[in-house]
């Protein structure tokens, strides 16, 4: 069964644009963007890139029941899982949840790190489509539709975006979404009427080869080299070159670094997928890869020749393309 749409996305920026009754705000959850469709009584879930998670996230299927006697509905949030001790989403948490295939690694995941998801848009209504609705007619609709549950809440709406801000650094989120009031809903299109703002450094970034590792890590490799595209010319366009934007060599667990290590060579390949190729050290070293894994890093900045300074690993985005991978601010 296809999924029904590509979710909508935000372009960034550093601070939340503003204007009184033009932009609503909502926290910016740090997890994987899902939608959901229920259908009498039948509850599915589709990941950003369209494949079938709802075996993975079984805490859903009580939002069959949930839509005050609606029989149909399309909606769209965020999974997260939060961290017991501090109540915020925790990523890394969240990495075995989104890579669990079989039943038993479900069940297994689904015990140690329960998931809970964030309902920010409701985009279909008992066979209507509510896409050309302004943004605020589908938040009056979700709040009146959706009841939270054990597993899931419709995300808070907020008319102050920098006082939002401040408190998601304070708290230690990720951030801020801003949305125009008036904008409708444009499947798999990334728009200016939501804009995205982070607290933290954090990049998605595309695995383009590897450097060897030395001593414990001679088995498996030292450090990733990544890269992202630069945007493409039309949204019918495809993605533009692969940018060089470091490496990264922290953050692996040891589990992680001998998975990742198998992966990579299966992907192996004597093409360098950057252009240009990295500095003339990194090339005498590398050995590259089809551009195919999204990772997330943390970091402190940008340099000013362009790679990441002191990134750190976070974990991996099965849930976006690469070629949808551009450099955010």
């Amino acid at each position: 069964m296809p999924a029904p749409l590509r979710p909508m996305k935000a372009v960034s920026a550093t601070t939340p644009p503003t204007g009184p009754g033009t932009w609503a705000y909502e926290v910016k959850w740090d997890g994987m963007r899902v939608l959901t469709e229920v259908d009498a009584g039948r509850v599915t879930a589709w990941s950003a890139n369209g494949a079938d998670a709802t075996a993975r996230f079984p805490e859903l299927e009580g939002l069959a029941v949930a839509l005050a006697g609606h029989r149909r509905a399309v909606l769209d949030g965020e999974v997260i899982a939060l961290d017991p001790g501090t109540g915020r989403p925790d990523f890394g948490r969240l990495q075995p949840r989104m890579q669990a295939a079989s039943p038993a690694a479900v069940a297994r995941t689904a015990a140690e790190a329960p998931v809970t998801y964030v309902v920010f848009d409701l985009l279909e209504l008992d066979g209507r489509s509510l896409l050309d609705e302004p943004y605020d007619t589908r938040r009056a609709l979700l709040q009146a539709t959706v009841a939270d549950g054990p597993g899931w809440f419709v995300a808070p709406a907020h008319d102050d975006g920098e006082a939002l801000l401040e408190a998601a650094d304070a708290q230690g989120l990720e951030g801020v979404v801003a949305k125009r009031c008036d904008s409708r809903y444009e499947p798999g299109r990334r728009s200016p009427a939501w804009v995205k703002v982070k607290v933290r450094r954090r990049q998605e970034l595309v695995v383009g080869g590897w450097l060897p590792g030395a001593g414990a890590r001679a088995p498996t490799f030292g450090a990733l080299l990544l890269g992202y595209h630069d945007p493409p010319a039309s949204d019918a366009a495809p993605a533009g070159p692969l940018r060089f934007a470091g490496r990264v060599g922290t953050g692996f667990r040891d589990a992680l670094l001998r998975d990742l290590r198998a992966r990579l060579d299966r992907l192996a390949t004597e093409q360098c997928p950057f252009e240009p190729p990295p500095p003339r050290p990194v090339l005498r070293l590398a050995h590259w890869v089809r551009p195919e894994i999204v990772v997330e890093v943390e970091h402190a900045e940008w340099t000013a020749d362009g790679v990441l300074r002191h990134p750190s690993y976070l974990g991996e985005r099965t849930d976006k393309p690469a070629s949808e991978v551009g450099r955010a601010p």
